[in-house]
């Protein structure tokens, strides 16, 4: 629904900041939300002027940079999740253009990657993060060595004198031999949680879990009877296989059983049964074909068991039913594959963001 009034983009942006702020459960969550948006919002539009660009959209930017934080509570992938979570958010405002919203998207999406340089707009966002911090910590905490270099551009620009600390750096000492097995952990995990019998209604603190990553205000009724491919997630993450919310440029969201489909065929880790070698294991995750419905690739679940000719299943949703369940399948009925992620799989994109700004 497009905002009405005569108030300006960034005024109708506010509103809907002010709309979670609201939200928000604790007076100190509150006002560390309106300090960080608000604050980085300004110095995103002062650097914007100094730099002859567009002041109101880099304010924008800056208001939504964490949304998705707020709005959840989860951190994880700051610039995609608030980037994926603001995008309906906008778009349906009604008052920006698609190149304007591609602007504000790309900003936001960015703003993690700090030792590489995008487009002048996202380096706004960038560097209104990294002002934010420093000031309000009054170079008292640490900073990455990421955003050492940025600052003491910045402060240079601006001809301000600053000393700061720098975090030591941590080498990653993690070998092949301490990898978690992350598809048994999948495996004992979701076996745990289906079998409990969890009820797709906001009554259900289990169902609330699963739904906590999807941001918007109606997702219970959004998921209900449809979510098998959200269990998949929290189980995933709950694995310590992190994803964002969308994959970037995918078909939809990590709720959909198409955008599990579409990433698996894109890391590589889709197989059918039989190729190559291939049996399902425990801990594989299977995609069925046309199971309940005309339509392909309409169900998910967690593989626990193979046999010859059945497969035992770990299922949010089971059936489109609205309850979870660990149960058996017919192997050879209405499978269309299967994905078997690597253990030391790590999210990457260092792609262009293209974000949809019609649907």
């Amino acid at each position: 629904m497009a905002c009405q009034g005569t108030h300006t983009r960034v005024e109708n942006v506010r509103l809907l900041i002010s709309e979670m702020g609201m939200a928000l459960d604790h007076l100190l969550k509150k006002q560390e939300a309106a300090v960080h948006l608000y604050g980085v919002s300004t110095l995103a539009s002062m650097l914007a002027m100094m730099r002859g660009q567009n002041s109101e959209l880099a304010s924008i930017a800056g208001l939504l940079c964490h949304y998705y934080f707020y709005k959840t509570g989860i951190n994880d992938f700051p610039g995609p999740n608030s980037a994926e979570a603001a995008r309906p958010l906008i778009r349906d405002t009604g008052i920006f253009t698609p190149e304007e919203q591609t602007a504000i998207f790309r900003a936001i999406f960015y703003q993690d990657i700090r030792d590489r340089v995008h487009g002048p707009f996202e380096e706004i966002i960038k560097d209104a993060i990294v002002l934010h911090h420093f000031f309000r910590k009054s170079g008292r905490q640490p900073l990455p060595p990421s955003d050492v270099k940025r600052l003491r551009r910045i402060l240079n620009d601006l001809t301000i004198s600053a000393q700061w600390e720098e975090e030591p750096m941590i080498h990653d000492t993690q070998t092949s031999g301490n990898t978690k097995d992350k598809r048994r952990l999948l495996a004992d995990i979701s076996e745990e949680l289906a079998s409990q019998n969890i009820i797709g209604i906001p009554d259900d603190e289990r169902y609330r879990e699963i739904c906590k990553y999807w941001p918007e205000s109606d997702i219970y009724e959004v998921l209900r009877g449809s979510w098998c491919a959200a269990f998949v997630y929290h189980c995933c993450r709950e694995a310590g296989i992190l994803l964002p919310i969308r994959y970037p440029n995918g078909c939809c969201r990590f709720a959909g059983v198409a955008a599990w489909l579409e990433w698996a065929k894109r890391t590589g880790f889709f197989f059918y049964d039989g190729q190559e070698d291939y049996t399902p294991e425990r801990g594989d995750i299977v995609i069925y074909e046309k199971l309940l419905s005309d339509e392909s690739h309409d169900h998910i679940g967690i593989v626990l068991g193979c046999d010859d000719k059945e497969i035992l299943v770990a299922e949010g949703n089971r059936d489109n039913q609205n309850y979870s369940c660990v149960f058996r399948r017919n192997r050879r009925h209405c499978i269309l594959g299967y994905i078997r992620i690597d253990n030391d799989y790590h999210y990457e994109f260092d792609g262009c963001y293209n974000p949809k700004t019609t649907s």
